[in-house]
């Protein structure tokens, strides 16, 4: 296993290369969607209102090989490498997501895309296959100490907002028509689209030397801005890997977004997918609660014992890379490199570590409900540290 960080927007730079190789990570997952407020994001960003609201990507150039390249020559310099890239533009698939008529051409550039990924070398794509993507978020000083992170506590009314026309993913991808019908989408329909995506992908990705890592869905509520959702149960994963059975159909594994998963076993989820060896890489990320209620937390800080999740991922053989991923902010002069220095810190200890921690206790407890003995260990609910 090995700590990674994530880098976009001004910190996809050498400054912010300079920061990861200070931290002394080695693999970066790199972004090149520019996820800065939108025009419209005042309210959000003021947290009077929930988001997020994003920038526009109109007539955003397709990502080809020399972007890549030179992308992956700067980390290297500072002796990184990219691990991921993740999130393709709204503007690249937009029509595959709604069934647009420009469809066939969007995944023809999607498909040069990860053939150029593969020519650099980069191993993995994340992306989220979703239509409203995240929303629902609001900014609040709710982690601990009075740190600024996400809270989620979703109206009816929020919940149903409908997507704006042009836009998917809150980010814009043309002018809207004010006149246009609001997008729906149900259940089935989302599943055939998705199911042409990797049957046109995977074969191709599988050339390139590329997987194609999926993100669960954040929030995992069943519908949101009247469309509904892909894996926002962990079984459903099942689902989308038998869908491409190959090593290029693989998981983007978000252990914050699985815990928000009502009734989710995250240990148990994260052993099954893991001996499946269907994680790509894991998004490294603490919770507390679950949907429809829940506050992105510190690490260290949430209903996950992360300790645990390691001694998991150590048993089952993983070998990739875990970056952080909505880290709270500090308050102090740079609050995303402290929120994520701290982060970094914590994960390259427990990762050190873990060929001394101890026996997973998850395990041991799914044995003896099996058995059906009495149970000696008990789910906490909170962390337990190290020293389990």
């Amino acid at each position: 296993m090995r700590v990674g960080l994530t880098l976009s927007g001004d910190n996809l730079s050498e400054d912010g290369a300079m920061f990861a190789a200070q931290l002394g990570v080695t693999d970066v997952v790199v972004h090149f969607n520019d996820y800065a407020a939108g025009p419209d994001a005042e309210p959000y960003l003021r947290g009077d209102s929930v988001g997020p609201i994003l920038k526009d990507c109109h007539g955003a150039p397709l990502w080809d090989y020399e972007r890549m390249a030179a992308a992956a020559a700067m980390l290297a310099r500072h002796g990184l490498r990219i691990a991921a890239l993740e999130n393709f533009s709204p503007a690249f698939w937009s029509d595959i997501l709604l069934d647009g008529p420009n469809r066939a051409t969007q995944m023809d550039g999607l498909k040069q895309l990860v053939r150029d990924a593969g020519r650099v070398g980069i191993p993995i794509i994340g992306y989220n296959f979703s239509i409203a993507g995240v929303w629902g978020w609001r900014k609040r000083r709710a982690a601990r100490g009075g740190a600024m992170t996400v809270v989620m506590n979703l109206t009816k009314e929020e919940r149903d907002t409908p997507i704006p026309d042009g836009m998917v993913w809150n980010m814009r991808y043309r002018d809207g028509d004010p006149a246009a019908a609001p997008v729906t989408v149900g259940e089935a329909e989302l599943w055939e689209r998705f199911a042409w995506f990797l049957a046109e992908l995977v074969p191709v990705a599988e050339e390139a030397g590329v997987r194609l890592a999926a993100h669960p869905d954040d929030p995992p509520v069943e519908t949101l801005r009247g469309t509904a959702r892909l894996v926002n149960r962990p079984e459903k994963y099942d689902r989308l890997l038998a869908l491409e059975p190959s090593s290029a159909n693989a998981l983007e594994f978000c252990i914050g977004s699985l815990q928000e998963m009502p009734g989710c076993d995250i240990y148990e989820s994260t052993r099954h997918y893991a001996r499946r060896k269907a994680l790509a890489y894991v998004h490294f990320r603490n919770v507390r609660g679950s949907v429809p209620n829940y506050v992105e937390t510190f690490i260290d800080d949430g209903d996950v014992d992360m300790t645990e999740i390691v001694r998991i991922l150590r048993d089952e053989g993983f070998e990739g890379v875990l970056v952080p991923d909505h880290v709270p902010d500090l308050t102090c002069a740079a609050p995303w490199h402290a929120g994520h220095a701290y982060t970094v810190g914590y994960m390259k200890a427990l990762i050190g570590l873990a060929p001394m921690l101890g026996p997973s206790w998850s395990a041991a407890q799914s044995r003896r409900e099996k058995v059906g003995t009495p149970r000696t260990i008990s789910v906490p609910t909170h962390n337990r540290g190290f020293n389990n």
